[in-house]
Protein backbone atom coordinates (compact mmCIF):
# COMPACT_ATOMS: atom_id res chain seq x y z
CA UNK A 1 0.00 0.00 0.00
CA UNK A 2 1.25 3.38 -0.62
CA UNK A 3 1.88 6.60 1.29
CA UNK A 4 -1.34 8.43 0.37
CA UNK A 5 -3.62 5.01 0.50
CA UNK A 6 -2.34 4.70 3.99
CA UNK A 7 -2.72 7.72 5.62
CA UNK A 8 -6.34 7.44 3.82
CA UNK A 9 -7.15 4.59 5.10
CA UNK A 10 -5.70 5.15 8.91
CA UNK A 11 -8.36 8.35 8.43
CA UNK A 12 -11.49 6.60 8.15
CA UNK A 13 -10.17 3.51 10.49
CA UNK A 14 -9.76 7.01 13.19
CA UNK A 15 -13.35 8.12 12.44
CA UNK A 16 -14.74 4.94 12.83
CA UNK A 17 -12.92 4.62 15.80
CA UNK A 18 -14.88 7.30 17.10
CA UNK A 19 -18.30 6.11 16.21
CA UNK A 20 -17.23 2.94 18.14
CA UNK A 21 -16.78 4.90 21.39
CA UNK A 22 -20.08 6.75 20.73
CA UNK A 23 -21.96 3.46 20.48
CA UNK A 24 -19.73 2.03 23.56
CA UNK A 25 -21.10 4.97 25.46
CA UNK A 26 -24.58 4.20 24.37
CA UNK A 27 -23.72 0.13 25.07
CA UNK A 28 -24.52 -1.00 22.16
CA UNK A 29 -21.48 -1.36 20.05
CA UNK A 30 -21.59 -5.24 19.74
CA UNK A 31 -24.49 -6.55 20.27
CA UNK A 32 -26.02 -9.77 21.08
CA UNK A 33 -29.79 -10.35 21.08
CA UNK A 34 -30.72 -9.69 17.65
CA UNK A 35 -32.00 -12.72 16.19
CA UNK A 36 -33.03 -12.82 12.61
CA UNK A 37 -36.08 -15.12 11.53
CA UNK A 38 -35.72 -14.23 7.14
CA UNK A 39 -32.92 -13.98 5.03
CA UNK A 40 -32.41 -12.71 1.73
CA UNK A 41 -32.45 -15.52 -0.35
CA UNK A 42 -35.52 -17.07 1.08
CA UNK A 43 -37.13 -13.50 0.92
CA UNK A 44 -36.99 -12.93 -2.97
CA UNK A 45 -37.82 -16.66 -3.32
CA UNK A 46 -41.14 -16.88 -1.56
CA UNK A 47 -42.29 -12.95 -2.24
CA UNK A 48 -40.35 -12.05 -5.20
CA UNK A 49 -43.19 -12.58 -7.57
CA UNK A 50 -45.55 -10.87 -5.59
CA UNK A 51 -46.75 -7.50 -7.00
CA UNK A 52 -46.94 -3.97 -5.47
CA UNK A 53 -50.97 -4.52 -4.53
CA UNK A 54 -50.71 -8.36 -3.19
CA UNK A 55 -48.23 -7.24 -0.66
CA UNK A 56 -50.20 -4.53 0.59
CA UNK A 57 -52.51 -6.86 0.63
CA UNK A 58 -51.28 -9.43 2.35
CA UNK A 59 -49.82 -7.40 5.18
CA UNK A 60 -46.24 -9.51 5.67
CA UNK A 61 -45.13 -7.46 8.57
CA UNK A 62 -42.61 -9.23 11.03
CA UNK A 63 -39.89 -9.65 8.97
CA UNK A 64 -36.42 -9.89 10.36
CA UNK A 65 -32.86 -9.87 8.68
CA UNK A 66 -29.52 -9.22 9.76
CA UNK A 67 -26.63 -8.42 7.55
CA UNK A 68 -23.94 -6.07 6.58
CA UNK A 69 -24.41 -2.67 4.95
CA UNK A 70 -22.92 -2.59 1.31
CA UNK A 71 -24.85 0.40 -0.65
CA UNK A 72 -26.39 3.18 1.11
CA UNK A 73 -27.82 6.63 0.16
CA UNK A 74 -29.52 9.14 2.94
CA UNK A 75 -31.59 11.63 1.32
CA UNK A 76 -32.95 14.06 4.36
CA UNK A 77 -35.99 11.91 6.28
CA UNK A 78 -35.99 9.20 4.42
CA UNK A 79 -32.78 6.53 3.71
CA UNK A 80 -32.16 3.67 1.47
CA UNK A 81 -29.66 0.88 2.17
CA UNK A 82 -29.11 -2.82 1.21
CA UNK A 83 -27.84 -5.43 3.81
CA UNK A 84 -25.92 -8.43 2.34
CA UNK A 85 -26.15 -11.99 4.45
CA UNK A 86 -24.72 -14.83 4.18
CA UNK A 87 -27.58 -15.88 1.63
CA UNK A 88 -27.78 -12.61 -0.50
CA UNK A 89 -28.68 -9.31 -0.62
CA UNK A 90 -32.20 -7.31 0.33
CA UNK A 91 -33.07 -3.72 0.34
CA UNK A 92 -33.96 -1.70 3.36
CA UNK A 93 -35.87 1.31 3.36
CA UNK A 94 -35.50 3.47 6.61
CA UNK A 95 -37.42 6.71 7.35
CA UNK A 96 -37.95 9.48 10.46
CA UNK A 97 -41.56 8.28 10.45
CA UNK A 98 -41.23 4.78 11.25
CA UNK A 99 -37.97 4.82 13.60
CA UNK A 100 -37.22 6.76 16.63
CA UNK A 101 -35.61 10.23 15.09
CA UNK A 102 -32.43 9.59 18.01
CA UNK A 103 -32.35 5.73 16.53
CA UNK A 104 -32.40 7.33 12.19
CA UNK A 105 -29.98 9.77 13.41
CA UNK A 106 -27.56 7.21 14.40
CA UNK A 107 -28.12 5.71 11.25
CA UNK A 108 -26.98 8.12 8.95
CA UNK A 109 -23.54 7.91 10.53
CA UNK A 110 -23.25 4.21 9.86
CA UNK A 111 -20.80 3.13 7.55
CA UNK A 112 -20.50 0.66 5.25
CA UNK A 113 -19.60 -2.72 6.50
CA UNK A 114 -21.67 -2.14 9.70
CA UNK A 115 -23.46 -5.13 10.58
CA UNK A 116 -26.99 -4.17 11.45
CA UNK A 117 -30.19 -6.12 12.60
CA UNK A 118 -33.65 -4.74 10.57
CA UNK A 119 -36.91 -5.86 11.24
CA UNK A 120 -40.30 -4.36 9.11
CA UNK A 121 -43.06 -4.69 6.63
CA UNK A 122 -42.10 -6.09 2.94
CA UNK A 123 -43.56 -3.59 -0.29
CA UNK A 124 -42.39 -2.52 -3.29
CA UNK A 125 -40.67 0.77 -4.27
CA UNK A 126 -41.17 2.68 -7.15
CA UNK A 127 -38.97 1.05 -9.01
CA UNK A 128 -40.26 -2.58 -8.46
CA UNK A 129 -37.75 -3.78 -6.02
CA UNK A 130 -38.44 -5.66 -3.06
CA UNK A 131 -38.10 -4.02 0.46
CA UNK A 132 -37.94 -4.36 3.93
CA UNK A 133 -40.02 -0.66 5.31
CA UNK A 134 -37.69 -1.08 8.60
CA UNK A 135 -39.84 0.06 11.75
CA UNK A 136 -37.08 -1.28 14.40
CA UNK A 137 -32.95 -1.33 13.86
CA UNK A 138 -29.77 -2.16 15.72
CA UNK A 139 -26.32 -2.13 15.71
CA UNK A 140 -25.19 -5.15 15.89
CA UNK A 141 -21.45 -5.12 15.03
CA UNK A 142 -19.19 -1.71 13.98
CA UNK A 143 -16.91 -2.37 11.62
CA UNK A 144 -13.58 -0.37 12.25
CA UNK A 145 -12.11 -0.91 8.31
CA UNK A 146 -13.71 0.01 4.69
CA UNK A 147 -14.96 -2.22 2.29
CA UNK A 148 -13.10 -2.31 -0.64
CA UNK A 149 -14.54 -0.34 -3.57
CA UNK A 150 -18.18 -1.17 -3.86
CA UNK A 151 -17.89 -1.23 -7.81
CA UNK A 152 -14.33 -3.06 -8.18
CA UNK A 153 -14.54 -5.43 -5.38
CA UNK A 154 -11.20 -6.95 -4.55
CA UNK A 155 -9.51 -7.33 -7.62
CA UNK A 156 -5.95 -7.80 -6.36
CA UNK A 157 -5.56 -11.23 -6.85
CA UNK A 158 -3.20 -12.08 -4.05
CA UNK A 159 -5.34 -10.73 -1.44
CA UNK A 160 -8.28 -12.37 -2.65
CA UNK A 161 -6.53 -15.44 -1.20
CA UNK A 162 -4.78 -13.61 1.74
CA UNK A 163 -8.12 -12.18 2.84
CA UNK A 164 -10.65 -14.65 1.78
CA UNK A 165 -13.25 -12.90 4.39
CA UNK A 166 -12.67 -9.74 1.89
CA UNK A 167 -13.03 -11.50 -1.12
CA UNK A 168 -16.37 -13.87 0.53
CA UNK A 169 -17.63 -10.24 1.77
CA UNK A 170 -17.39 -8.54 -1.71
CA UNK A 171 -17.25 -11.45 -4.92
CA UNK A 172 -20.61 -12.67 -5.18
CA UNK A 173 -19.14 -15.33 -7.70
CA UNK A 174 -16.35 -16.34 -5.37
CA UNK A 175 -18.88 -17.45 -2.49
CA UNK A 176 -20.94 -19.53 -5.17
CA UNK A 177 -17.73 -21.48 -5.68
CA UNK A 178 -17.18 -22.44 -2.53
CA UNK A 179 -20.85 -23.25 -1.80
CA UNK A 180 -21.00 -25.28 -5.08
CA UNK A 181 -17.62 -27.38 -3.43
CA UNK A 182 -19.66 -28.30 -0.31
CA UNK A 183 -22.30 -29.44 -2.67
CA UNK A 184 -20.23 -31.64 -4.75
CA UNK A 185 -18.36 -33.31 -1.47
CA UNK A 186 -21.72 -33.55 -0.29
CA UNK A 187 -23.12 -35.40 -3.30
CA UNK A 188 -19.51 -37.51 -2.82
CA UNK A 189 -20.11 -38.62 0.56
CA UNK A 190 -23.98 -39.31 -0.50
CA UNK A 191 -23.03 -41.70 -3.82
CA UNK A 192 -20.99 -43.27 -0.92
CA UNK A 193 -23.34 -43.79 1.75
CA UNK A 194 -25.97 -45.16 -0.83
CA UNK A 195 -23.72 -47.92 -1.90
CA UNK A 196 -23.01 -49.53 1.47
CA UNK A 197 -19.86 -47.76 2.34
CA UNK A 198 -18.36 -47.29 5.38
CA UNK A 199 -17.30 -43.33 6.19
CA UNK A 200 -14.20 -43.68 8.77
CA UNK A 201 -11.17 -41.78 10.00
CA UNK A 202 -7.70 -42.57 9.52
CA UNK A 203 -4.53 -40.80 11.62
CA UNK A 204 -2.75 -37.57 9.58
CA UNK A 205 0.30 -38.25 11.70
CA UNK A 206 1.82 -41.75 10.65
CA UNK A 207 5.51 -43.42 12.18
CA UNK A 208 6.53 -43.63 8.73
CA UNK A 209 5.85 -42.19 5.23
CA UNK A 210 3.90 -44.59 2.76
CA UNK A 211 0.23 -44.48 0.86
CA UNK A 212 1.90 -42.67 -1.89
CA UNK A 213 4.99 -41.91 -3.92
CA UNK A 214 5.94 -38.38 -2.59
CA UNK A 215 7.91 -36.62 -0.78
CA UNK A 216 6.22 -36.02 3.12
CA UNK A 217 6.19 -33.25 5.51
CA UNK A 218 7.83 -34.31 8.68
CA UNK A 219 7.31 -33.16 12.84
CA UNK A 220 8.35 -34.01 15.90
CA UNK A 221 6.29 -35.33 18.84
CA UNK A 222 7.78 -34.09 22.05
CA UNK A 223 6.10 -36.54 24.37
CA UNK A 224 7.33 -40.10 22.04
CA UNK A 225 10.30 -38.46 21.18
CA UNK A 226 10.15 -38.93 17.59
CA UNK A 227 9.61 -37.81 14.57
CA UNK A 228 6.07 -38.30 12.54
CA UNK A 229 5.09 -37.45 8.67
CA UNK A 230 2.43 -35.80 7.81
CA UNK A 231 -0.37 -38.08 5.93
CA UNK A 232 0.23 -38.45 2.14
CA UNK A 233 -2.56 -40.67 1.68
CA UNK A 234 -4.56 -42.77 3.85
CA UNK A 235 -4.00 -45.91 1.93
CA UNK A 236 -1.93 -48.24 4.35
CA UNK A 237 -4.12 -47.74 6.98
CA UNK A 238 -7.65 -48.05 5.17
CA UNK A 239 -6.54 -51.53 3.91
CA UNK A 240 -5.92 -52.53 7.01
CA UNK A 241 -9.47 -51.99 7.72
CA UNK A 242 -9.91 -54.66 4.83
CA UNK A 243 -7.87 -57.11 6.91
CA UNK A 244 -9.78 -55.92 10.18
CA UNK A 245 -13.55 -57.32 8.03
CA UNK A 246 -14.82 -53.74 6.97
CA UNK A 247 -15.28 -54.74 3.35
CA UNK A 248 -16.38 -51.36 1.69
CA UNK A 249 -14.65 -47.88 3.24
CA UNK A 250 -13.78 -44.34 2.32
CA UNK A 251 -12.44 -41.49 3.48
CA UNK A 252 -12.73 -37.92 3.09
CA UNK A 253 -9.58 -36.35 4.18
CA UNK A 254 -6.76 -34.14 4.39
CA UNK A 255 -3.35 -34.96 3.25
CA UNK A 256 0.23 -33.07 2.66
CA UNK A 257 2.66 -33.31 0.17
CA UNK A 258 5.96 -31.50 0.63
CA UNK A 259 6.04 -30.73 -2.88
CA UNK A 260 5.96 -26.88 -4.80
CA UNK A 261 3.42 -24.47 -4.83
CA UNK A 262 1.49 -23.83 -8.32
CA UNK A 263 -1.74 -23.21 -9.60
CA UNK A 264 -2.68 -27.04 -10.09
CA UNK A 265 -0.95 -28.26 -6.41
CA UNK A 266 -1.78 -26.97 -3.03
CA UNK A 267 0.59 -29.02 -0.17
CA UNK A 268 -2.33 -29.52 1.68
CA UNK A 269 -5.28 -31.14 -0.41
CA UNK A 270 -8.41 -33.17 -0.10
CA UNK A 271 -8.81 -36.52 -1.68
CA UNK A 272 -11.93 -39.03 -1.31
CA UNK A 273 -10.09 -42.61 -1.02
CA UNK A 274 -12.18 -45.38 -0.85
CA UNK A 275 -11.63 -49.55 -0.89
CA UNK A 276 -14.33 -52.67 -2.01
CA UNK A 277 -13.13 -56.54 -1.13
CA UNK A 278 -14.18 -58.52 -3.78
CA UNK A 279 -14.64 -55.28 -6.67
CA UNK A 280 -13.14 -55.84 -9.80
CA UNK A 281 -11.55 -52.56 -11.39
CA UNK A 282 -14.14 -52.58 -13.82
CA UNK A 283 -16.73 -52.36 -10.79
CA UNK A 284 -14.98 -48.98 -9.37
CA UNK A 285 -14.41 -47.50 -12.73
CA UNK A 286 -17.94 -47.13 -13.08
CA UNK A 287 -18.94 -46.64 -9.83
CA UNK A 288 -15.95 -43.45 -10.66
CA UNK A 289 -17.81 -42.10 -13.14
CA UNK A 290 -21.30 -42.21 -11.22
CA UNK A 291 -19.38 -40.20 -8.66
CA UNK A 292 -18.27 -37.66 -11.17
CA UNK A 293 -21.76 -37.31 -13.00
CA UNK A 294 -23.53 -36.84 -9.52
CA UNK A 295 -21.19 -33.92 -8.69
CA UNK A 296 -21.55 -32.46 -11.76
CA UNK A 297 -25.68 -32.43 -11.43
CA UNK A 298 -25.04 -31.39 -7.45
CA UNK A 299 -23.14 -28.27 -9.10
CA UNK A 300 -25.27 -27.44 -11.58
CA UNK A 301 -23.29 -28.82 -15.06
CA UNK A 302 -24.78 -30.00 -17.78
CA UNK A 303 -22.84 -32.95 -19.35
CA UNK A 304 -21.31 -30.66 -21.81
CA UNK A 305 -18.92 -27.91 -19.79
CA UNK A 306 -16.12 -25.38 -20.34
CA UNK A 307 -12.86 -25.90 -18.24
CA UNK A 308 -10.97 -22.43 -19.13
CA UNK A 309 -10.90 -22.79 -22.73
CA UNK A 310 -11.30 -26.83 -23.57
CA UNK A 311 -14.82 -27.82 -24.19
CA UNK A 312 -15.71 -30.95 -22.12
CA UNK A 313 -18.18 -33.96 -22.91
CA UNK A 314 -18.82 -35.75 -19.41
CA UNK A 315 -21.20 -37.96 -21.09
CA UNK A 316 -18.39 -39.41 -23.09
CA UNK A 317 -16.29 -42.04 -21.22
CA UNK A 318 -13.16 -43.63 -23.29
CA UNK A 319 -11.01 -46.46 -22.02
CA UNK A 320 -7.72 -47.54 -22.86
CA UNK A 321 -4.29 -49.26 -21.83
CA UNK A 322 -1.93 -46.73 -21.07
CA UNK A 323 0.43 -48.52 -23.94
CA UNK A 324 -2.28 -47.94 -26.69
CA UNK A 325 -2.02 -44.85 -26.29
CA UNK A 326 1.47 -43.86 -25.81
CA UNK A 327 1.45 -45.56 -29.49
CA UNK A 328 -1.08 -43.63 -30.89
CA UNK A 329 0.53 -40.56 -30.43
CA UNK A 330 3.55 -40.59 -31.08
CA UNK A 331 3.70 -42.26 -34.61
CA UNK A 332 8.06 -43.05 -34.00
CA UNK A 333 7.36 -45.45 -31.25
CA UNK A 334 6.42 -49.00 -32.05
CA UNK A 335 4.97 -52.07 -29.74
CA UNK A 336 8.50 -53.70 -29.85
CA UNK A 337 9.95 -50.30 -28.80
CA UNK A 338 8.39 -50.04 -25.41
CA UNK A 339 10.71 -53.38 -24.16
CA UNK A 340 13.45 -51.78 -25.34
CA UNK A 341 15.09 -49.74 -22.80
CA UNK A 342 18.05 -47.90 -25.20
CA UNK A 343 14.94 -47.19 -27.69
CA UNK A 344 13.50 -45.43 -24.79
CA UNK A 345 16.26 -43.68 -23.66
CA UNK A 346 17.06 -42.02 -27.19
CA UNK A 347 13.50 -41.03 -27.39
CA UNK A 348 13.47 -39.13 -24.27
CA UNK A 349 16.81 -37.68 -24.94
CA UNK A 350 15.87 -36.34 -27.94
CA UNK A 351 12.29 -34.82 -25.89
CA UNK A 352 15.25 -33.28 -23.87
CA UNK A 353 13.59 -35.44 -20.89
CA UNK A 354 15.89 -35.83 -17.83
CA UNK A 355 16.46 -39.71 -17.35
CA UNK A 356 17.50 -41.03 -14.23
CA UNK A 357 19.74 -43.74 -13.57
CA UNK A 358 17.71 -45.90 -11.72
CA UNK A 359 14.64 -46.17 -14.43
CA UNK A 360 13.64 -49.08 -15.56
CA UNK A 361 11.24 -49.10 -18.86
CA UNK A 362 8.10 -49.08 -17.33
CA UNK A 363 8.82 -45.43 -15.61
CA UNK A 364 10.55 -44.28 -18.69
CA UNK A 365 6.91 -45.57 -20.96
CA UNK A 366 5.50 -43.40 -17.93
CA UNK A 367 7.45 -40.33 -18.49
CA UNK A 368 6.91 -40.91 -22.63
CA UNK A 369 2.97 -40.88 -21.77
CA UNK A 370 2.97 -38.10 -19.22
CA UNK A 371 5.30 -35.99 -21.73
CA UNK A 372 2.86 -36.90 -25.26
CA UNK A 373 -0.26 -37.88 -24.05
CA UNK A 374 -1.94 -36.83 -21.00
CA UNK A 375 -2.81 -33.15 -22.03
CA UNK A 376 -4.36 -34.88 -25.12
CA UNK A 377 -6.57 -36.39 -22.86
CA UNK A 378 -9.72 -34.28 -22.53
CA UNK A 379 -12.87 -36.34 -22.90
CA UNK A 380 -12.96 -38.61 -19.90
CA UNK A 381 -10.25 -40.90 -20.52
CA UNK A 382 -9.82 -44.12 -18.25
CA UNK A 383 -6.03 -45.02 -18.64
CA UNK A 384 -5.15 -48.76 -17.79
CA UNK A 385 -2.61 -51.33 -17.46
CA UNK A 386 0.19 -49.50 -15.96
CA UNK A 387 4.01 -50.78 -15.15
CA UNK A 388 4.30 -52.58 -11.73
CA UNK A 389 7.46 -50.22 -11.16
CA UNK A 390 5.62 -47.37 -10.97
CA UNK A 391 2.71 -49.21 -8.74
CA UNK A 392 4.46 -50.08 -6.10
CA UNK A 393 1.14 -51.52 -3.65
CA UNK A 394 -0.42 -52.54 -7.00
CA UNK A 395 -1.58 -56.07 -7.94
CA UNK A 396 0.47 -57.76 -10.58
CA UNK A 397 -1.98 -58.26 -13.63
CA UNK A 398 -2.19 -61.89 -14.21
CA UNK A 399 -1.59 -62.41 -17.98
CA UNK A 400 1.25 -59.67 -18.08
CA UNK A 401 2.91 -59.57 -15.00
CA UNK A 402 5.16 -56.32 -16.18
CA UNK A 403 1.75 -54.74 -15.77
CA UNK A 404 -0.75 -53.51 -12.88
CA UNK A 405 -3.90 -53.87 -12.55
CA UNK A 406 -4.26 -50.20 -12.29
CA UNK A 407 -6.36 -47.07 -13.80
CA UNK A 408 -5.97 -43.28 -13.81
CA UNK A 409 -9.22 -41.07 -15.02
CA UNK A 410 -7.94 -38.38 -17.30
CA UNK A 411 -10.31 -35.21 -17.86
CA UNK A 412 -9.07 -31.63 -19.81
CA UNK A 413 -5.65 -33.31 -19.69
CA UNK A 414 -5.56 -33.80 -16.54
CA UNK A 415 -5.66 -36.51 -13.67
CA UNK A 416 -8.79 -36.82 -11.50
CA UNK A 417 -8.63 -40.47 -9.66
CA UNK A 418 -6.05 -43.45 -9.22
CA UNK A 419 -7.58 -46.74 -8.49
CA UNK A 420 -6.08 -50.63 -8.71
CA UNK A 421 -6.57 -53.54 -7.44
CA UNK A 422 -4.97 -53.78 -4.44
CA UNK A 423 -1.72 -55.87 -3.56
CA UNK A 424 -2.80 -58.45 -1.29
CA UNK A 425 0.34 -60.39 -1.35
CA UNK A 426 2.67 -60.05 1.90
CA UNK A 427 6.09 -61.47 -0.21
CA UNK A 428 5.16 -59.62 -3.03
CA UNK A 429 4.53 -56.25 -1.28
CA UNK A 430 7.72 -56.79 1.02
CA UNK A 431 10.04 -57.20 -2.12
CA UNK A 432 8.32 -53.93 -3.38
CA UNK A 433 8.40 -52.15 -0.32
CA UNK A 434 12.56 -53.16 -0.29
CA UNK A 435 12.93 -51.93 -3.74
CA UNK A 436 11.11 -48.44 -2.37
CA UNK A 437 13.64 -48.65 0.14
CA UNK A 438 16.50 -49.10 -2.61
CA UNK A 439 15.54 -46.33 -4.78
CA UNK A 440 15.46 -43.98 -1.42
CA UNK A 441 18.92 -45.04 -0.52
CA UNK A 442 20.04 -44.10 -3.38
CA UNK A 443 18.49 -40.54 -3.37
CA UNK A 444 14.65 -40.77 -4.32
CA UNK A 445 13.17 -38.27 -1.67
CA UNK A 446 9.66 -39.44 -2.56
CA UNK A 447 10.39 -43.20 -2.56
CA UNK A 448 8.36 -45.29 0.70
CA UNK A 449 9.42 -46.69 3.53
CA UNK A 450 9.57 -50.32 4.68
CA UNK A 451 5.77 -50.63 6.41
CA UNK A 452 6.69 -53.89 8.41
CA UNK A 453 3.29 -53.20 10.32
CA UNK A 454 1.55 -53.00 7.21
CA UNK A 455 3.29 -56.27 6.39
CA UNK A 456 2.31 -58.30 9.28
CA UNK A 457 -1.33 -57.25 9.04
CA UNK A 458 -1.16 -58.91 4.77
CA UNK A 459 0.12 -61.67 6.40
CA UNK A 460 -3.15 -62.30 8.38
CA UNK A 461 -4.93 -62.37 5.34
CA UNK A 462 -6.31 -58.93 3.20
CA UNK A 463 -9.76 -59.67 0.60
CA UNK A 464 -9.11 -58.97 -3.03
CA UNK A 465 -9.69 -55.39 -2.73
CA UNK A 466 -9.75 -52.85 -5.60
CA UNK A 467 -9.09 -49.34 -4.30
CA UNK A 468 -9.73 -45.60 -5.57
CA UNK A 469 -8.04 -42.12 -4.62
CA UNK A 470 -9.71 -39.14 -6.47
CA UNK A 471 -8.58 -35.49 -5.93
CA UNK A 472 -11.59 -33.44 -4.38
CA UNK A 473 -10.10 -29.76 -5.16
CA UNK A 474 -9.28 -31.03 -8.64
CA UNK A 475 -13.11 -32.04 -9.16
CA UNK A 476 -14.14 -28.63 -7.89
CA UNK A 477 -11.90 -26.53 -9.90
CA UNK A 478 -13.38 -28.75 -13.17
CA UNK A 479 -17.13 -28.03 -11.73
CA UNK A 480 -17.05 -24.71 -11.15
CA UNK A 481 -14.67 -23.42 -13.92
CA UNK A 482 -11.57 -22.64 -12.08
CA UNK A 483 -7.92 -22.58 -13.41
CA UNK A 484 -6.29 -22.59 -10.17
CA UNK A 485 -6.59 -24.66 -7.35
CA UNK A 486 -6.19 -21.45 -5.02
CA UNK A 487 -9.36 -20.89 -6.61
CA UNK A 488 -11.47 -23.23 -5.14
CA UNK A 489 -9.55 -23.26 -1.10
CA UNK A 490 -10.46 -21.47 1.26
CA UNK A 491 -7.43 -20.62 2.58
CA UNK A 492 -4.73 -21.70 0.06
CA UNK A 493 -1.10 -21.97 1.01
CA UNK A 494 0.91 -18.82 0.00
CA UNK A 495 4.52 -17.67 0.40
CA UNK A 496 5.10 -15.02 3.01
Amino acid sequence: MDKDNFSGEKALIDERRKKLEQLRNKGNAYGNSFKPENNAKDLHEKYGEFSKEELVEKKIKDISVAGRIVLKRVMGNASFATLRDSSGDIQIYVTKNNVEESVYEDFKTWDLGDIVGVSGTLFRTKTDELTIDVWDLEMITKSLRPMPEKFKGLTDIEARYRQRYLDLMTNTDTKEVFIKRTKIIDSMRKKMNDCGYLEVETPMMHPLAGGAVARPFITQHNALGQDLYLRIAPELYLKRLLVGGFERVFEINRSFRNEGLSTKHNPEFTMMEWYEAYASMQDQMDLTKDIILSAASAAGCDSKIEWGDTNINLSNFKQATLSELVIEHNKDISRNDLDNKKKLEEFLKNKKIKIEKNWGTGRMILEVFEETVEDKLIDPTFVTEYPVEVSPLSRRNTENPDYADRFELFIGGKEFANGFCELNDPDDQASRFEDQVAAKDSGDKEAMDYDHDYITALEHGMPPAVGVGMGVDRLVMLLTNQSSIRDVLLFPQLKS
